[in-house]
Order: C-alpha cells, then sequence, then structure tokens
C-alpha cells in the first residue's frame, strides 16, 4: 500500500475519484488552509476521514503537510486499453529509466502535454512508488501507465498499429521538432546513464536532439523528454494550418 503525505498530489487524487484510495488521515493540530479542500473533497466522494495527532502522521509519512492518504497499488493499465481512449495516440515509451524522481517528471510532463499513455519496461526501470505519486503532483491518477516484459516486441506491436517512433538522444543533427508530430507517435527516451539501448534506438523511425548551446553538455532526461512532448502538443494544437512545404511521412512495409 502507498502513501502520499504531500497536498498538491492529494488533491488532485482526491479530484480524479480515484478508487484507490483506502484511508485518509488528517492531523488533529491547525494546520495549511488547504487541508480544508482536502477534507472538502473526500466528503464529496463520501471518504471516511480520521482525525490524528501530528506524531502520527510523522511515523506513517515523514515530512507529510499537514495530511496523508493510503492507497491501494495502482493497477496498470493494457496497450488495447491505452489505444482504445484515443484516435491519434501520442504515448511515452520509457526505455529504463530508474531514478522515481526523472520518472514522476516525466508523467507529470507527459500529463500536461496530452499523452494518452506511458509505457514502462517490468524489469530495470522504476515503478509508480509513493516518491514518484509526490514529485508527478497527482498525474499518475489521470494517466495510463503500462508495463511490458519485451519492450522492442511492444514498438514492433505497436507499429502495426500505425504508430511511429521518435527516439531522444544527444549527438544527433536533426532537431527535435523536425517530425510530424501530427500522426500516431510515440517518444523514447533511454536511461538516464546510458540513453537508448541499440535495439531500441534502431526501431526508432528518427532519433533527434535538442542542441546544447550552454557549457554544460548534456539535459536532465526529464528535462528533454518536457521539450520533445510540448513539441508533439505544439504541432497538434496548431494541424489545422497548413505549413509549405510540410513533408509527407510514409511507412516503408518490410517487404520495401
Amino acid at each position: 500500500m502507498d502513501t502520499v503525505g504531500r497536498l498538491n498530489p492529494i488533491i488532485e487524487i482526491l479530484r480524479s475519484a480515484s478508487g484507490r484510495v483506502e484511508k485518509i488521515f488528517i492531523q488533529e493540530e491547525k494546520g495549511s488552509h488547504r487541508i480544508a479542500e482536502v477534507i472538502r473533497l473526500a466528503k464529496e466522494q463520501g471518504l471516511p476521514l480520521h482525525f490524528v495527532p501530528k506524531r502520527k502522521l510523522d511515523q506513517v509519512s515523514p515530512g507529510h503537510q499537514g495530511a496523508v492518504i493510503l492507497l491501494a497499488a495502482k493497477e496498470y493499465s493494457t496497450l488495447e486499453a491505452m489505444l482504445a481512449g484515443s484516435r491519434n495516440p501520442f504515448l511515452v515509451l520509457l526505455d529504463e529509466i530508474e531514478d522515481p524522481q526523472n520518472l514522476g517528471a516525466i508523467i507529470r510532463s507527459a500529463e500536461c502535454a496530452g499523452a494518452d499513455g506511458i509505457i514502462l519496461p517490468e524489469r530495470r526501470s522504476a515503478g509508480v512508488t509513493e516518491a514518484v505519486m509526490e514529485v508527478s503532483a497527482g498525474a499518475a491518477e489521470h494517466l495510463k501507465i503500462a508495463r511490458v516484459t519485451n519492450f522492442a516486441r511492444t514498438m514492433d506491436e505497436l507499429k502495426q498499429k500505425g504508430l511511429w517512433f521518435v527516439g531522444a538522444e544527444g549527438g544527433q543533427k536533426a532537431p527535435w521538432y523536425d517530425f510530424d508530430y501530427t500522426l500516431p507517435v510515440g517518444i523514447i527516451l533511454g536511461s538516464e546513464g546510458r540513453g537508448l539501448r541499440r535495439l531500441v534506438r534502431e526501431k526508432c523511425d528518427r532519433v533527434l536532439s535538442i542542441p546544447l548551446l550552454g557549457r554544460v553538455n548534456s539535459l536532465n532526461v526529464a528535462a528533454a523528454a518536457a521539450v520533445f512532448f510540448f513539441e508533439v502538443a505544439r504541432q497538434r494544437l496548431f494541424s489545422s494550418l497548413k505549413e509549405p512545404g510540410r513533408r509527407v511521412w510514409v511507412r516503408k512495409s518490410v517487404d520495401d
């Protein structure tokens, strides 16, 4: 069972009417005025509130902000459910992201940019833990997340369903915006230390980079993810505008 003690993710979880909420604890001592919002949302959903001394909350969730919720383990989505909710899928595939802080930040950016779901490998990847929930500010409750046993095979399956794949990796000549993101697309980001694995990179339709103009030679993966995600959002928001010279992408069949 997961615990969440930061007010922003608690409020987002309650707004999403999550069926995962098991218990809600509120400290008896006076706390932040935003605790009133937690109480209101809980009452609207008929969720029981337990008022307890602050010292008890300190034991359950050190660093809490006056309220703590207990959540049942998150149920992961299937690929079918993820695709069923969108006519023009925008997926995020994370190739062995191991830092919960990065995963939480990526989930938050993906949800804000309108992604339909996130795909994680079952092994060598952070899961949706309490730390991830808190960093995502509750976005993990709104976004479908799937875990798959074979990342490369999943890419092949999604290609058969019409998705294109853009890998994000430093050192490439083509910039991050050099793709038609109005197509069904999956953005792929590699692990913090190793980047994209060779087989995953080879299965990408494009591998693009963000040019770095300062003295630091790399971006944090969560920061790079946000740049790619909001390029997808930008192009889709303005897709009704006919851009001169817009490139048309045609996937070759396996037999070509």
